[in-house]
Protein backbone atom coordinates (compact mmCIF):
# COMPACT_ATOMS: atom_id res chain seq x y z
CA UNK A 1 0.00 0.00 0.00
CA UNK A 2 1.33 3.52 -0.68
CA UNK A 3 1.96 6.50 1.52
CA UNK A 4 -1.22 7.96 0.40
CA UNK A 5 -3.60 5.02 0.35
CA UNK A 6 -2.50 4.16 4.01
CA UNK A 7 -2.94 8.03 4.43
CA UNK A 8 -7.03 7.91 3.25
CA UNK A 9 -7.67 4.96 5.15
CA UNK A 10 -6.48 6.57 8.30
CA UNK A 11 -8.65 10.09 7.26
CA UNK A 12 -11.43 8.30 6.30
CA UNK A 13 -10.92 8.28 2.74
CA UNK A 14 -10.62 12.16 2.67
CA UNK A 15 -7.53 13.92 0.62
CA UNK A 16 -5.05 16.21 1.37
CA UNK A 17 -5.55 18.81 -1.17
CA UNK A 18 -2.79 21.85 -0.86
CA UNK A 19 -4.67 25.11 -2.56
CA UNK A 20 -1.85 27.46 -3.93
CA UNK A 21 -3.16 31.16 -3.98
CA UNK A 22 -5.78 32.78 -1.42
CA UNK A 23 -7.65 35.13 -4.13
CA UNK A 24 -11.41 34.26 -4.90
CA UNK A 25 -10.27 31.20 -7.12
CA UNK A 26 -8.57 29.72 -4.15
CA UNK A 27 -10.60 30.89 -1.19
CA UNK A 28 -13.28 29.55 -3.51
CA UNK A 29 -11.71 26.05 -4.02
CA UNK A 30 -10.55 25.45 -0.54
CA UNK A 31 -14.14 26.42 0.77
CA UNK A 32 -15.96 24.08 -1.89
CA UNK A 33 -13.64 21.01 -1.66
CA UNK A 34 -12.81 21.47 3.16
CA UNK A 35 -16.18 20.09 3.94
CA UNK A 36 -15.30 16.58 2.33
CA UNK A 37 -11.34 16.91 2.01
CA UNK A 38 -8.35 18.10 4.87
CA UNK A 39 -7.34 21.65 2.92
CA UNK A 40 -4.53 23.54 3.40
CA UNK A 41 -4.73 27.02 1.87
CA UNK A 42 -1.48 28.69 1.40
CA UNK A 43 -1.19 32.68 0.40
CA UNK A 44 2.43 34.13 0.04
CA UNK A 45 0.87 37.89 0.58
CA UNK A 46 0.36 39.11 4.43
CA UNK A 47 -3.50 39.13 3.96
CA UNK A 48 -5.95 36.62 2.42
CA UNK A 49 -8.25 37.86 -0.26
CA UNK A 50 -5.66 38.33 -3.73
CA UNK A 51 -7.78 41.33 -5.32
CA UNK A 52 -10.02 41.46 -2.41
CA UNK A 53 -8.14 43.83 -0.41
CA UNK A 54 -9.81 46.06 1.77
CA UNK A 55 -8.10 48.58 3.69
CA UNK A 56 -8.93 50.61 6.72
CA UNK A 57 -8.24 54.59 5.51
CA UNK A 58 -8.70 58.03 8.30
CA UNK A 59 -10.45 60.88 6.81
CA UNK A 60 -12.00 63.59 8.65
CA UNK A 61 -11.22 61.86 11.95
CA UNK A 62 -13.37 58.60 11.02
CA UNK A 63 -11.52 55.56 10.29
CA UNK A 64 -13.88 53.43 7.48
CA UNK A 65 -12.93 50.11 5.12
CA UNK A 66 -12.27 51.16 2.05
CA UNK A 67 -11.80 48.09 -1.28
CA UNK A 68 -8.88 49.28 -3.40
CA UNK A 69 -9.34 46.28 -6.03
CA UNK A 70 -12.61 44.00 -6.17
CA UNK A 71 -15.12 46.74 -6.14
CA UNK A 72 -18.19 45.38 -7.56
CA UNK A 73 -20.65 42.61 -8.99
CA UNK A 74 -24.40 42.02 -10.64
CA UNK A 75 -26.88 39.73 -10.02
CA UNK A 76 -27.06 39.05 -13.67
CA UNK A 77 -23.29 38.34 -15.10
CA UNK A 78 -22.23 36.99 -11.36
CA UNK A 79 -24.56 34.14 -10.97
CA UNK A 80 -21.69 32.19 -8.71
CA UNK A 81 -20.62 35.31 -7.04
CA UNK A 82 -24.08 35.92 -5.57
CA UNK A 83 -24.91 32.26 -4.74
CA UNK A 84 -21.52 32.31 -2.90
CA UNK A 85 -22.38 35.15 -1.09
CA UNK A 86 -26.42 34.28 -0.08
CA UNK A 87 -24.71 31.22 1.34
CA UNK A 88 -22.37 32.63 3.61
CA UNK A 89 -24.65 35.70 4.71
CA UNK A 90 -22.72 38.29 2.38
CA UNK A 91 -24.52 41.80 2.86
CA UNK A 92 -24.59 44.30 -0.22
CA UNK A 93 -25.80 47.57 -1.37
CA UNK A 94 -26.23 49.40 -4.59
CA UNK A 95 -23.22 50.79 -6.86
CA UNK A 96 -22.85 52.53 -9.97
CA UNK A 97 -20.83 52.30 -13.13
CA UNK A 98 -20.29 55.68 -14.38
CA UNK A 99 -17.55 56.59 -16.57
CA UNK A 100 -15.94 59.32 -16.89
CA UNK A 101 -13.18 60.69 -19.86
CA UNK A 102 -10.57 63.54 -19.07
CA UNK A 103 -7.63 64.10 -21.82
CA UNK A 104 -5.54 67.42 -21.43
CA UNK A 105 -4.54 67.07 -25.27
CA UNK A 106 -6.86 67.47 -26.58
CA UNK A 107 -8.65 69.10 -24.14
CA UNK A 108 -11.69 66.79 -23.70
CA UNK A 109 -13.48 66.17 -20.51
CA UNK A 110 -16.96 63.80 -20.58
CA UNK A 111 -19.32 61.27 -19.03
CA UNK A 112 -21.97 59.19 -19.63
CA UNK A 113 -24.04 59.59 -16.97
CA UNK A 114 -26.47 62.29 -18.66
CA UNK A 115 -27.11 64.88 -21.27
CA UNK A 116 -25.74 67.39 -18.86
CA UNK A 117 -22.60 65.40 -18.33
CA UNK A 118 -21.79 63.68 -21.87
CA UNK A 119 -21.75 68.12 -23.11
CA UNK A 120 -19.95 69.42 -19.94
CA UNK A 121 -17.98 71.00 -22.33
CA UNK A 122 -20.84 73.37 -24.13
CA UNK A 123 -18.55 73.97 -27.12
CA UNK A 124 -18.69 70.08 -27.87
CA UNK A 125 -22.25 70.58 -28.87
CA UNK A 126 -20.45 72.05 -32.26
CA UNK A 127 -17.80 70.35 -31.98
CA UNK A 128 -17.65 68.58 -35.08
CA UNK A 129 -15.58 65.75 -33.92
CA UNK A 130 -17.21 65.06 -30.51
CA UNK A 131 -20.67 64.68 -32.54
CA UNK A 132 -19.08 62.21 -34.75
CA UNK A 133 -17.95 60.51 -31.73
CA UNK A 134 -21.32 59.97 -30.30
CA UNK A 135 -22.50 58.77 -33.74
CA UNK A 136 -19.97 56.34 -33.87
CA UNK A 137 -21.11 55.38 -30.14
CA UNK A 138 -24.56 54.41 -31.47
CA UNK A 139 -23.11 52.68 -34.82
CA UNK A 140 -20.96 50.55 -32.56
CA UNK A 141 -23.65 49.92 -30.09
CA UNK A 142 -26.05 48.75 -32.46
CA UNK A 143 -23.95 46.63 -35.12
CA UNK A 144 -22.36 45.13 -32.18
CA UNK A 145 -25.35 44.10 -30.51
CA UNK A 146 -26.18 42.84 -34.26
CA UNK A 147 -23.73 40.53 -34.29
CA UNK A 148 -23.52 39.58 -30.94
CA UNK A 149 -26.87 38.11 -31.44
CA UNK A 150 -26.21 36.25 -34.55
CA UNK A 151 -22.87 34.94 -33.28
CA UNK A 152 -21.24 36.41 -37.00
CA UNK A 153 -18.26 37.73 -35.29
CA UNK A 154 -15.48 38.11 -37.88
CA UNK A 155 -11.94 36.84 -36.71
CA UNK A 156 -10.29 40.35 -36.27
CA UNK A 157 -8.64 42.06 -33.18
CA UNK A 158 -10.70 44.58 -31.85
CA UNK A 159 -7.85 47.92 -34.22
CA UNK A 160 -8.64 45.16 -37.09
CA UNK A 161 -12.30 45.97 -37.02
CA UNK A 162 -12.07 49.43 -35.87
CA UNK A 163 -9.86 50.51 -38.90
CA UNK A 164 -11.95 48.29 -41.10
CA UNK A 165 -15.09 49.35 -40.33
CA UNK A 166 -13.86 53.21 -40.82
CA UNK A 167 -14.64 54.00 -37.05
CA UNK A 168 -12.86 57.88 -36.70
CA UNK A 169 -10.25 58.54 -34.49
CA UNK A 170 -12.03 60.34 -31.62
CA UNK A 171 -14.70 57.65 -31.33
CA UNK A 172 -11.10 55.36 -30.24
CA UNK A 173 -9.61 57.69 -28.55
CA UNK A 174 -12.06 59.63 -26.30
CA UNK A 175 -14.55 56.46 -25.80
CA UNK A 176 -13.82 52.82 -27.01
CA UNK A 177 -10.02 52.92 -25.71
CA UNK A 178 -10.45 54.20 -22.62
CA UNK A 179 -13.34 52.38 -21.49
CA UNK A 180 -11.94 49.35 -22.45
CA UNK A 181 -8.44 49.82 -20.88
CA UNK A 182 -10.20 51.26 -17.62
CA UNK A 183 -12.30 47.50 -17.27
CA UNK A 184 -9.48 45.04 -18.32
CA UNK A 185 -6.28 47.63 -16.48
CA UNK A 186 -3.94 47.16 -19.33
CA UNK A 187 -2.73 49.93 -22.28
CA UNK A 188 -4.85 51.61 -24.78
CA UNK A 189 -2.81 49.75 -27.39
CA UNK A 190 -2.77 46.25 -25.74
CA UNK A 191 -6.68 46.49 -26.18
CA UNK A 192 -6.14 47.02 -29.64
CA UNK A 193 -4.70 43.29 -30.00
CA UNK A 194 -7.73 42.08 -28.11
CA UNK A 195 -9.95 39.70 -30.09
CA UNK A 196 -13.10 41.37 -31.11
CA UNK A 197 -15.18 38.57 -30.73
CA UNK A 198 -14.32 38.54 -26.97
CA UNK A 199 -14.80 42.09 -26.44
CA UNK A 200 -18.22 41.82 -27.95
CA UNK A 201 -19.04 39.07 -26.07
CA UNK A 202 -18.50 40.37 -22.77
CA UNK A 203 -19.67 44.00 -23.42
CA UNK A 204 -22.76 42.67 -24.89
CA UNK A 205 -23.46 40.48 -21.65
CA UNK A 206 -22.76 43.41 -19.10
CA UNK A 207 -25.03 45.51 -20.62
CA UNK A 208 -22.23 47.99 -21.61
CA UNK A 209 -23.82 48.38 -25.80
CA UNK A 210 -26.94 49.49 -24.41
CA UNK A 211 -28.69 52.35 -22.72
CA UNK A 212 -31.42 50.62 -21.48
CA UNK A 213 -31.55 47.00 -19.13
CA UNK A 214 -28.38 47.73 -17.88
CA UNK A 215 -27.53 45.23 -14.65
CA UNK A 216 -27.71 47.12 -11.34
CA UNK A 217 -24.34 47.21 -9.63
CA UNK A 218 -23.13 46.29 -5.89
CA UNK A 219 -20.74 46.22 -3.51
CA UNK A 220 -20.58 44.46 -0.16
CA UNK A 221 -21.42 46.33 2.79
CA UNK A 222 -18.62 46.46 5.14
CA UNK A 223 -16.22 45.96 2.16
CA UNK A 224 -15.10 42.61 0.70
CA UNK A 225 -13.21 41.51 2.89
CA UNK A 226 -16.53 40.67 4.73
CA UNK A 227 -16.77 37.87 2.42
CA UNK A 228 -12.71 36.72 3.10
CA UNK A 229 -13.76 36.64 6.98
CA UNK A 230 -16.31 34.37 6.77
CA UNK A 231 -14.33 31.77 4.29
CA UNK A 232 -11.55 31.85 6.46
CA UNK A 233 -13.51 31.13 9.46
CA UNK A 234 -15.10 27.99 7.21
CA UNK A 235 -11.78 26.94 7.01
CA UNK A 236 -9.29 24.72 9.45
CA UNK A 237 -5.75 25.40 7.89
CA UNK A 238 -5.40 28.89 6.42
CA UNK A 239 -1.54 30.23 6.09
CA UNK A 240 -1.26 33.77 5.38
CA UNK A 241 2.57 35.45 4.94
CA UNK A 242 3.70 31.49 3.28
CA UNK A 243 4.92 32.01 0.31
CA UNK A 244 5.26 28.19 -1.47
CA UNK A 245 8.80 28.03 -2.79
CA UNK A 246 8.13 24.92 -4.98
CA UNK A 247 5.92 22.17 -5.58
CA UNK A 248 7.27 18.57 -7.08
CA UNK A 249 5.00 15.96 -7.93
CA UNK A 250 4.90 11.78 -8.71
CA UNK A 251 3.31 8.64 -8.28
CA UNK A 252 3.36 8.91 -4.41
CA UNK A 253 1.66 12.42 -4.07
CA UNK A 254 2.78 16.17 -4.71
CA UNK A 255 5.29 17.52 -2.36
CA UNK A 256 4.79 21.65 -1.85
CA UNK A 257 7.61 23.67 -0.66
CA UNK A 258 7.42 26.21 1.64
CA UNK A 259 9.35 28.23 4.41
CA UNK A 260 7.81 25.33 7.16
CA UNK A 261 9.41 22.62 5.13
CA UNK A 262 8.24 20.10 2.89
CA UNK A 263 4.97 18.35 3.33
CA UNK A 264 2.65 15.58 1.32
CA UNK A 265 -0.39 16.28 -0.40
CA UNK A 266 -2.70 13.95 -2.59
CA UNK A 267 -3.63 16.81 -4.89
CA UNK A 268 -2.81 20.39 -5.56
CA UNK A 269 -5.00 23.12 -6.89
CA UNK A 270 -3.01 26.10 -8.41
CA UNK A 271 -5.13 29.54 -7.78
CA UNK A 272 -2.41 31.87 -8.33
CA UNK A 273 -1.44 33.58 -11.30
CA UNK A 274 -0.53 30.93 -14.41
CA UNK A 275 2.92 32.47 -14.62
CA UNK A 276 3.71 31.77 -11.33
CA UNK A 277 2.24 28.28 -11.17
CA UNK A 278 4.72 27.69 -13.99
CA UNK A 279 7.34 29.17 -11.58
CA UNK A 280 6.25 26.62 -9.18
CA UNK A 281 6.43 23.37 -11.17
CA UNK A 282 10.20 24.79 -12.67
CA UNK A 283 11.56 21.86 -14.51
CA UNK A 284 8.79 19.16 -13.10
CA UNK A 285 6.07 21.35 -15.55
CA UNK A 286 5.19 18.95 -18.33
CA UNK A 287 5.28 20.40 -22.31
CA UNK A 288 1.14 21.09 -22.49
CA UNK A 289 1.50 23.05 -19.08
CA UNK A 290 4.51 24.45 -20.03
CA UNK A 291 2.39 25.68 -23.32
CA UNK A 292 -1.11 26.30 -21.41
CA UNK A 293 0.41 28.34 -18.88
CA UNK A 294 2.75 30.42 -20.31
CA UNK A 295 0.67 31.67 -22.92
CA UNK A 296 -1.14 34.02 -21.04
CA UNK A 297 0.82 37.72 -20.13
CA UNK A 298 0.32 39.98 -17.07
CA UNK A 299 0.21 43.33 -16.86
CA UNK A 300 1.76 45.15 -13.86
CA UNK A 301 -0.17 48.42 -12.16
CA UNK A 302 0.20 50.63 -8.93
CA UNK A 303 -2.83 51.49 -7.43
CA UNK A 304 -2.28 54.79 -5.29
CA UNK A 305 -4.99 54.95 -2.71
CA UNK A 306 -5.41 58.84 -1.46
CA UNK A 307 -7.56 62.03 -1.15
CA UNK A 308 -6.10 64.61 -4.00
CA UNK A 309 -8.39 65.62 -6.46
CA UNK A 310 -6.27 66.74 -9.00
CA UNK A 311 -6.48 63.01 -9.99
CA UNK A 312 -10.41 63.60 -10.61
CA UNK A 313 -11.72 64.98 -13.52
CA UNK A 314 -11.40 68.95 -13.56
CA UNK A 315 -15.29 69.33 -13.79
CA UNK A 316 -16.98 68.75 -10.48
CA UNK A 317 -19.85 67.65 -13.30
CA UNK A 318 -17.89 65.13 -14.93
CA UNK A 319 -16.42 63.43 -11.61
CA UNK A 320 -17.71 59.16 -12.11
CA UNK A 321 -17.00 55.91 -10.61
CA UNK A 322 -14.66 55.37 -13.17
CA UNK A 323 -12.49 58.07 -14.25
CA UNK A 324 -9.99 57.74 -17.38
CA UNK A 325 -7.34 60.26 -17.20
CA UNK A 326 -4.40 61.13 -20.20
CA UNK A 327 -1.78 63.59 -19.94
CA UNK A 328 -0.25 65.13 -22.92
CA UNK A 329 1.24 63.24 -25.27
CA UNK A 330 0.49 59.42 -26.97
CA UNK A 331 -1.03 57.30 -24.68
CA UNK A 332 -1.12 54.24 -26.36
CA UNK A 333 1.56 52.18 -24.87
CA UNK A 334 1.34 53.93 -21.04
CA UNK A 335 -0.39 51.75 -18.31
CA UNK A 336 -3.59 52.77 -18.06
CA UNK A 337 -4.58 55.61 -15.82
CA UNK A 338 -7.59 55.53 -13.93
CA UNK A 339 -9.41 56.76 -11.01
CA UNK A 340 -12.25 55.04 -9.04
CA UNK A 341 -13.78 57.18 -6.76
CA UNK A 342 -15.03 55.49 -3.99
CA UNK A 343 -17.61 57.54 -2.66
CA UNK A 344 -19.39 56.73 -5.85
CA UNK A 345 -18.53 53.01 -5.60
CA UNK A 346 -19.42 52.44 -2.07
CA UNK A 347 -20.98 54.02 1.13
CA UNK A 348 -18.47 56.28 2.93
CA UNK A 349 -19.44 58.28 6.22
CA UNK A 350 -17.16 61.06 5.02
CA UNK A 351 -17.13 63.72 2.08
CA UNK A 352 -13.73 64.02 1.25
CA UNK A 353 -13.06 62.37 -2.23
CA UNK A 354 -10.98 58.91 -1.63
CA UNK A 355 -9.82 57.71 -4.83
CA UNK A 356 -7.72 54.59 -6.18
CA UNK A 357 -5.82 55.34 -9.17
CA UNK A 358 -3.94 52.99 -10.99
CA UNK A 359 -1.14 54.31 -12.27
CA UNK A 360 -1.49 57.85 -11.80
CA UNK A 361 -0.21 59.47 -14.54
CA UNK A 362 0.81 62.29 -12.42
CA UNK A 363 2.11 61.52 -8.88
CA UNK A 364 -0.70 62.65 -6.07
CA UNK A 365 0.40 65.22 -3.65
CA UNK A 366 2.38 62.96 -1.36
CA UNK A 367 0.50 64.61 1.63
CA UNK A 368 -2.69 63.10 0.57
CA UNK A 369 -1.60 59.15 -0.02
CA UNK A 370 -2.86 57.12 2.37
CA UNK A 371 -1.74 53.61 0.82
CA UNK A 372 0.43 52.38 -2.50
CA UNK A 373 -0.39 49.19 -3.74
CA UNK A 374 0.80 46.68 -6.48
CA UNK A 375 -1.28 44.46 -8.30
CA UNK A 376 -0.68 42.06 -11.84
CA UNK A 377 -3.25 41.95 -14.22
CA UNK A 378 -4.03 39.19 -17.24
CA UNK A 379 -3.56 40.20 -20.70
CA UNK A 380 -6.17 38.55 -22.72
CA UNK A 381 -4.83 38.20 -26.47
CA UNK A 382 -5.08 35.74 -28.87
CA UNK A 383 -2.43 33.99 -26.84
CA UNK A 384 -4.31 33.75 -23.71
CA UNK A 385 -7.53 32.77 -25.24
CA UNK A 386 -6.01 30.26 -26.99
CA UNK A 387 -4.31 29.25 -23.50
CA UNK A 388 -7.61 29.12 -22.03
CA UNK A 389 -9.24 27.05 -24.58
CA UNK A 390 -6.23 24.21 -24.56
CA UNK A 391 -6.62 24.65 -20.47
CA UNK A 392 -8.71 21.16 -19.90
CA UNK A 393 -5.82 19.59 -21.34
CA UNK A 394 -4.03 19.61 -18.50
CA UNK A 395 -6.64 20.30 -15.95
CA UNK A 396 -6.58 17.31 -13.47
CA UNK A 397 -3.22 15.25 -14.66
CA UNK A 398 -0.57 15.15 -12.19
CA UNK A 399 -2.41 15.47 -9.41
CA UNK A 400 -2.67 19.11 -10.31
CA UNK A 401 -5.63 21.70 -10.56
CA UNK A 402 -5.64 25.17 -12.12
CA UNK A 403 -8.09 28.12 -10.91
CA UNK A 404 -7.64 31.71 -11.48
CA UNK A 405 -9.28 34.37 -13.14
CA UNK A 406 -7.15 34.34 -15.72
CA UNK A 407 -9.03 31.21 -17.09
CA UNK A 408 -12.19 33.88 -18.22
CA UNK A 409 -12.27 37.44 -18.57
CA UNK A 410 -10.29 38.34 -15.54
CA UNK A 411 -12.75 39.36 -13.36
CA UNK A 412 -13.81 38.11 -9.70
CA UNK A 413 -17.06 35.78 -11.19
CA UNK A 414 -14.41 33.79 -13.62
CA UNK A 415 -12.08 33.44 -10.72
CA UNK A 416 -15.23 31.68 -9.11
CA UNK A 417 -16.05 29.97 -11.94
CA UNK A 418 -12.49 28.27 -12.18
CA UNK A 419 -13.24 27.13 -8.68
CA UNK A 420 -16.21 25.61 -9.31
CA UNK A 421 -15.14 23.45 -12.08
CA UNK A 422 -12.16 22.22 -10.07
CA UNK A 423 -14.06 21.23 -7.06
CA UNK A 424 -16.31 19.49 -9.20
CA UNK A 425 -13.10 17.46 -10.41
CA UNK A 426 -12.18 16.69 -7.41
CA UNK A 427 -15.65 15.64 -6.22
CA UNK A 428 -17.03 18.60 -4.06
CA UNK A 429 -20.80 18.98 -4.38
CA UNK A 430 -21.43 22.74 -5.61
CA UNK A 431 -24.42 23.83 -3.14
CA UNK A 432 -26.24 26.03 -5.64
CA UNK A 433 -26.69 25.88 -9.63
CA UNK A 434 -24.75 28.20 -12.22
CA UNK A 435 -23.26 28.66 -15.33
CA UNK A 436 -19.69 27.58 -15.20
CA UNK A 437 -19.06 27.50 -18.95
CA UNK A 438 -15.86 28.80 -19.84
CA UNK A 439 -15.76 32.22 -20.52
CA UNK A 440 -14.54 32.75 -23.89
CA UNK A 441 -16.45 29.44 -25.65
CA UNK A 442 -19.43 31.75 -26.51
CA UNK A 443 -21.14 31.35 -22.98
CA UNK A 444 -21.86 34.34 -20.21
CA UNK A 445 -19.18 36.59 -18.56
Amino acid sequence: MRMGEIERVITGGSRRIAVVGGGIAGLGAAWLLSPRNQVTLFEAAGYVGGHTNTIDVTVEGVTHPVDTGFLVFNRRTYPNLCALFEHLGVESVESEMSFGVSLESPAIEWAGSDLGTVFAQRRNLLRPSFLGMLRDIMRFNRDTTRMAAEGSMPALSLGEFLQRERYGTPFRDWYLLPMAAAIWSCPTSTMLAYPLATFVRFCHNHGLLQVLDRPQWMTVRGGGRSYVEKIIVALKDVRAASPVLRVDRDEDGVWVHSRAGVERFDDVVFACHSDQTLALLGDNASVAERRVLGGVSYQANTAVVHTDEALLPRRRKVWSAWNYLAGAGAVDARPVSVSYLINRLQPLPFDTPVVVSLNPFRPPRADRILRTIHYAHPVFDQAAIDAQAALPSIQGRNRSWFAGAWTGYGFHEDGLKSAVTVAEGLGAEIPWHADTAPAHSGAGA
